[in-house]
């Protein structure tokens, strides 16, 4: 049998409901900050970013450099999952004489992260820095336009990464185009040694034992030459070579992921493997950075 409220008690009940700071159930609490609706995945861990894959199931898609213009094709790594939305997205470009096949292994490890990720060939293997820049941005616009997963990308949140040459492209193209929200260029090559001119959060990643782009002629000049400003990193692998980033290698995926994830997705739980700075070890030579980041 239902039960109905007396008069006065559903007076009552009306006063305290209107009643000043009264809230009602399920409400957020006064004061209290709204999830960051762009966090991906559950709360990560050591082991978890430095897993070789994350909580998402990934598909993949290749592109044929024939459908495409301003770069040469590549696959597209994606999560399965469509019930968390949309994801940031990273386009990578492999170094000089190299093709996809050669930074690959990220694509997979990162999606399962929850990114969308395009590893491209260039258009020749022999593009300079200055045109896989402009390569990496022609793919991106691809990637949010055109591509048969555009629908799972957020175009506002986007990332460059690429190794050698490629990651020279990485420091063209974030110079190129302001809005993109993080960088990483991977034992990174290019004549040009300065970049004042860069806003994107940056991770430079080198190698202590490359000895095509040495890191004191490399990797070091471009880091110390981006603004004091900008939310930057350093990170020197130590016992690694210039082609260290064509391997799996935990170091690397580790930081990337972070550095992506804080700046990509403006996700603060990540901040925990960036800051403090990571002290040197069996597989870091040294890091340098901004602490506090975002600030």
């Amino acid at each position: 049998m239902t039960r109905h409220l007396g008069a006065a008690t559903a007076a009552a009940c009306l006063t305290l409901l209107l009643a000043p700071g009264a809230q009602a159930a399920g409400s957020t609490p006064a004061g209290a900050t709204a999830a960051n609706p762009y966090e991906r995945g559950p709360a990560p861990t050591q082991s978890s970013v430095e897993a070789l894959r994350g909580p998402y199931a990934v598909g993949e898609t290749s592109v044929s450099s024939l459908a495409v213009s301003g770069f040469g094709g590549g696959t597209v790594y994606y999560p399965t999952s469509t019930s968390d939305g949309t994801f940031g997205a990273v386009v990578i470009s492999p170094g000089f004489t190299a093709y996809q096949s050669s930074i690959a292994w990220l694509g997979p490890r990162l999606a399962s992260q929850g990114f969308v990720v395009f590893t491209i060939d260039t258009l020749t293997t022999v593009d300079q820095p200055d045109s896989r820049g402009r390569q990496l941005l022609a793919a991106l616009d691809y990637l949010t336009q055109r591509s048969a997963v555009r629908g799972r990308v957020d175009a506002g949140r986007l990332g460059v990464m690429g190794h050698s040459m490629g990651g020279g492209g990485t420091l063209e193209a974030a110079k190129s185009r302001p809005s993109l929200k993080a960088a990483v260029p991977l034992t990174a090559w290019n004549t040009d040694k300065t970049w004042p001119e860069i806003t994107t959060p940056t991770l430079v990643i080198g190698a202590d034992g490359d000895t095509i782009a040495p890191v004191a002629t490399h990797s070091e000049p471009f880091y110390e030459s981006l603004p004091g400003s900008l939310d930057k990193a350093y990170l020197e692998l130590n016992g690694a070579t210039h082609f260290t980033p064509n391997s799996s290698n935990t170091t690397i995926a580790k930081y990337s992921l972070s550095w992506l994830k804080r700046f990509v997705d403006d996700d603060t739980r990540y901040e925990q493997f960036l800051c403090p700075l990571p002290r040197p070890s069996l597989t870091i030579d040294e890091y340098r950075g901004t602490c506090p980041l975002g600030s």
